[in-house]
């Protein structure tokens, strides 16, 4: 097995893949790619694992995340770091006063390109937008909407959940990209 590049800076991706991708020789080299425009995942984290592997010549992985909120007909999507700089969790809330629908949902793409093909795996966490900023801070968390949102059968925040909870979530219809991508590489590898 050919040990592959994690090109990133977000220290809670790093957690969560030394903890996902368990029996995959992987090392990370932090760097800040960069983030085309647009609104499709896959297409974002295509551009961003060539780039990484432009920068390092050997397999690489890169995984994007969007958030939408079914409300705000799915808000901000691809886009969260530019929400989270601009209105941050708060505005987010503040657009949901009132709002009786608080179905929301992570989507994620981790793609992995060998120099020659690209191969994509797709997660998805279905959950539901708190009515306030709730938790703790924590290395492992990924981005700040860690405190406002309940993952699908859950009455608390990712950030109020212990690491024991948030390991075990997976059994409500979620599906993680890193799991996907270990289960493929391993019997590819």
């Amino acid at each position: 097995m050919e040990e592959i590049v994690f090109v990133t800076h977000n220290k809670g991706k790093i957690a969560s893949a030394k903890k996902q991708l368990n029996g995959v020789d992987f090392k990370v080299f932090e760097y800040d790619l960069e983030e085309p425009r647009s609104d499709d995942i896959k297409y974002i984290s295509e551009y961003k694992v060539k780039e990484a592997y432009q920068l390092v010549n050997k397999p690489c992985i890169s995984l994007d995340c969007g958030f939408w909120i079914d409300e705000l007909d799915g808000f901000p999507r691809a886009f969260v770091n530019f929400a989270l700089d601009t209105i941050g969790i708060e505005g987010m809330l503040k657009l949901m006063e009132n709002k009786e629908n608080r179905k929301c949902r992570f989507t994620e793409c981790l793609s992995y390109y060998d120099g020659k093909e690209i191969h994509q795996f797709m997660g998805k966490h279905e959950g539901f937008l708190s009515k306030k900023v709730l938790g703790n801070d924590s290395e492992k968390k990924w981005s700040d909407l860690w405190y406002i949102f309940k993952p699908l059968g859950y009455e608390k925040t990712l950030a109020e959940m212990t690491d024991e909870e948030r390991k075990n979530r997976t059994r409500y219809e979620s599906v993680n990209a890193m799991t996907e991508f270990a289960k493929w590489y391993k019997k590819e590898f």
